[in-house]
């Protein structure tokens, strides 16, 4: 009997592997096309992967927590047309069957099982070749005119099995939910998705309602108690402290590429740093007005963000990047800007990137950033937003931090951090003040520029959130 091998497709952006999260089916399962059939963590963010044919699952290729490479075997199909028919079942039966629970219906000729072994040709769910809804009408039809041509036949295996047609028989598709996280969040706090209803868009489930039903069977579970950390292995000694390993984690996934990333930035790039005191006062005045007048205030991070890209217009040396050739080193230096900021998530630090960043307002950069950021959080950013900036920024104010050294992002030349903002006294026209002071600090490749162009970029920015009415009114 032939099978179908389902490889583990390439997930954008060059990705050669990817760690295996959760299987979102079982061998034996009945899955239908793009039915998510596994949850992967790439190094650019964790994703469902669906199955582009329709039949029994045969065999599951890899356990939770394995690496796998793209193009090996992910998932084996025994597809419907190679699948034999449930005992006493006629193949009209079993391929209406098939068409109740998956939504489409396959007419039995040699043209449409050429069609249904070759897949939907989606690699992510809502990309390929998906089948219309007018050819799925048009073969439910003609799987009825069939069925009507052979009663008898039909009516004998409805006699000789009639628990074939219980639905309790048929394999319940994987709960669908807004996003990777929120399967995560499932089995951290033992939440069957499957006894849930989605308050989603189609019974979407969301992360509230998996909190929600976490929150409710909490009372009916035993009390709390301080779990021991997992035990080492006998004999499992740190041979450097001379101490108990509590725990070992595999550097895999996102924190992965993230160990990769910076490492490579630290080994390639000379970089240096400078930084300047702030006097944002104004800026924080402008953003309440705005909101005094009932007008969207854009954030401290979007207006920074403005004042970053035209800084870099100003000074392009640092919207550029060494590339290395056949006849030696080059500098790109690039005509538009895509500015990456600095995003903390539950799996780790990720940089989402606004694309053509220097045609957006600094309002239309407040809502670029609030999309990404929220879809950074659940796990739904792309490949492509996760990818091609040409400078970076970070708050990293958010976490109570004056100041910090942040790592360029390679291979770009440079990343500006803002740290918080805090009441200091301040020097303003000769008198003594309480004024409203943040550190900006940036980090350069020393080899696209020297200090000169840096400092001069530092302070046109510094300036700007000095003055940022002024400086909007030249932008």
């Amino acid at each position: 009997m032939s099978m179908t091998t389902f490889n583990l497709p390439d997930l954008g952006e060059g990705l050669t592997e990817a760690t295996l999260l959760s299987w979102l089916v079982a061998e034996g399962d009945t899955v239908s096309v793009d039915q998510p059939i596994a949850e992967v963590e790439t190094a650019k963010s964790a994703v469902e992967v669906p199955c582009p044919y329709e039949g029994t699952v045969e065999t599951l290729h890899g356990e939770v927590g394995e690496t796998l490479e793209v193009g090996k075997p992910l998932i084996t199909v025994r597809t419907a047309d190679d699948a034999p028919a449930a005992a006493g079942e006629d193949a009209g039966a079993l391929s209406y069957r098939e068409e109740e629970r998956a939504g489409t219906a396959i007419p039995d000729d040699g043209g449409a099982a050429a069609e249904k072994s070759s897949g939907s040709g989606n690699v992510l769910i809502g990309y390929g070749t998906s089948e219309t809804t007018g050819s799925r009408r048009r073969r439910r039809r003609e799987r009825e005119q069939a069925a009507a041509q052979s009663p008898s036949t039909s009516q004998t295996a409805k006699s000789a099995q009639p628990e074939a047609h219980d639905p309790s028989a048929t394999p319940a598709k994987a709960p669908r939910v807004s996003s990777p996280l929120v399967r995560r969040l499932a089995r951290e706090h033992g939440v069957d998705l499957r006894q849930i209803s989605g308050t989603g868009p189609g019974g979407l489930i969301m992360r509230a309602d998996v909190t929600a039903a976490a929150d409710a069977a909490a009372p009916s579970s035993a009390p709390a108690v301080d779990s021991p950390a997992p035990e080492a292995s006998a004999g499992d000694t740190d041979p450097h402290t001379g101490l108990a390993v509590r725990q070992r984690v595999p550097v895999t996934g996102i924190r992965r590429a993230i160990a990769t990333k910076l490492s490579q930035s630290r080994t390639e790039i000379p970089e240096a740093t400078v930084w300047q005191d702030v006097d944002v006062t104004k800026l924080l005045e402008l953003r309440s007005e705005l909101k005094s007048a009932d007008q969207q205030a854009p954030s401290v991070l979007a207006f920074l963000s403005r004042f970053v890209i035209a800084g870099l217009q100003r000074f392009p040396e640092l919207n550029s990047r060494i590339e290395d050739t056949d006849s030696g080193q080059q500098i790109v230096h690039l005509d538009g800007i895509n500015l990456g900021f600095a995003a903390q998530t539950e799996t780790g630090l990720v940089v989402p990137v606004v694309r053509e960043a220097h045609q957006l307002s600094a309002r239309d950069l407040h809502a670029e950033i609030r999309r990404l950021a929220e879809a950074a959080r659940e796990g739904r950013l792309s490949g492509k937003e996760l990818s091609g900036g040409t400078f970076t920024v970070n708050n990293y104010g958010v976490f109570g931090s004056d100041g910090a050294t942040p790592i360029i992002n390679h291979p770009e030349a440079g990343i500006l951090g803002i740290g918080r903002i805090m009441d200091r006294p301040w020097v303003v026209d000769g008198e003594l003040a309480v004024r409203k002071v943040t550190t900006l600090t940036i980090a350069f490749d020393h080899r696209v520029c020297d200090g000169g162009a840096a400092g001069g970029f530092l302070n046109y920015v510094a300036t700007c959130m000095e003055n940022p009415a002024a400086a909007l009114a030249d932008l």
